[in-house]
């Protein structure tokens, strides 16, 4: 799959198995930055036989994405004599993409990449869009960029050895991409839903490129999210708030998929949607939520103050993407704090 951007087109290879990652050890000047865990899991598979001044090794948390953690990978790839000639080569999910794709964007005035999304998450959404986030303070995704990698690849045997909260996190955004699209997405998750939770290999590959598809059609459009791209940002406002209050705890994929209910509830109260879709959404997305990481109660105004932070919002009022009628995407900039609040009761005791 190609994808165009304005800087460059980058490719989306989806591989059947390891061997790609021989062909990547073979760059030369480059630096191999790695999540820990992965590290740890793929050690004598993957990683054994690269020299360790080419890797770098990142605790892959909401609190090293920041500037600093960019600054220590920089140095470190000053050393290396090529200088504007290096390549990174970053392993991991979205922490991972957001710190490298930072330093790939600013070191040199730019750098190639290559990016390979360890996560569900990661392959089915974030690695395309050319976004680099760092969270600032108290403010997640404060400071950023856009610059595509160069190459990706995707494999999902990488899938296998994730937690359950993270490949349930990563279908949080695959059930949103496929309600975004229809009812017929909505039918074709209620069919394969069962084949998604046991991981069948096929039955991911299928979903994991049909998301980027998707994706692709509003990231080429409206590259600088100033337009259409806004309507990726679908459940994300209540997502992003649910992530703050509960200190990264809930994983954003199973954030998008709690604010996707919060999102369609509104849109019901309003008239926006009917009944039978909104109940049918929330019947596959209570399959793909644990329980047990949410709190016992959400404190409803600190959720609404995370909202007031998004950096989508353009005033005093509250905004948000909802659906309406024949599953359409609109903006809204009225969301009274009430509604919000009703809605997010509402949710808290469907999923207790």
């Amino acid at each position: 799959m190609i994808i165009k951007s304005s800087t460059k087109e980058y490719i989306v290879n989806i591989e059947k198995d390891f061997k790609f990652v021989e062909m990547l050890k073979k760059k030369e000047n480059a630096l191999f930055v790695i999540d820990r865990n992965l590290y740890n899991l793929y050690y004598r598979i993957l990683f054994q036989d690269i020299q360790k001044e080419k890797i770098y090794i990142i605790e892959a948390i909401e609190t090293n994405k920041t500037i600093e953690s960019a600054l220590s990978i920089c140095e470190v790839m000053t050393k290396i004599p090529a200088k504007r000639n290096v390549h990174l080569l970053s392993f991991g999910g979205g922490i991972v993409q957001d710190i490298t794709g930072f330093v790939a964007n600013i070191l040199y005035r730019g750098i190639s990449w290559t990016f390979v999304p360890t996560t569900l998450l990661a392959s089915c959404d974030s690695c395309i869009g050319g976004k680099t986030s760092l969270n600032y303070k108290q403010y997640k995704n404060l400071l950023g960029t856009f610059y595509p990698p160069d190459q990706i690849y995707i494999c999902s045997q990488f899938f296998n050895t994730l937690s359950d909260y993270d490949f349930k996190s990563g279908l949080g955004e695959i059930v949103k991409f496929n309600i975004m699209y229809g009812e017929q997405g909505i039918t074709k998750i209620e069919n394969n839903i069962e084949q998604l939770l046991a991981r069948n290999k096929e039955t991911l590959d299928e979903f994991v490129e049909k998301s980027l598809i998707f994706k692709k059609g509003f990231i080429e459009e409206d590259e600088f999210d100033k337009g259409i791209r806004i309507h990726l940002n679908f459940a994300h406002t209540f997502g992003h708030a649910f992530e703050a209050v509960s200190n990264y705890m809930i994983p954003h994929g199973t954030a998008v998929a709690i604010g996707t209910l919060v999102a369609n509830r509104i849109s019901f109260e309003r008239g926006l949607l009917k009944e039978d879709i909104v109940t049918r959404i929330e019947t596959i997305i209570k399959k793909i939520i644990n329980v047990d990481l949410l709190q016992t109660s959400f404190n409803l105004d600190k959720i609404v103050d995370a909202m007031r932070k998004d950096k989508k919002q353009i005033n005093d009022n509250l905004t948000a993407v909802l659906l309406y009628g024949n599953m359409q995407l609109k903006v809204y900039h009225d969301l009274e704090k009430k509604e919000i609040k009703q809605a997010i009761s509402f949710v808290s005791n469907i999923l207790k």
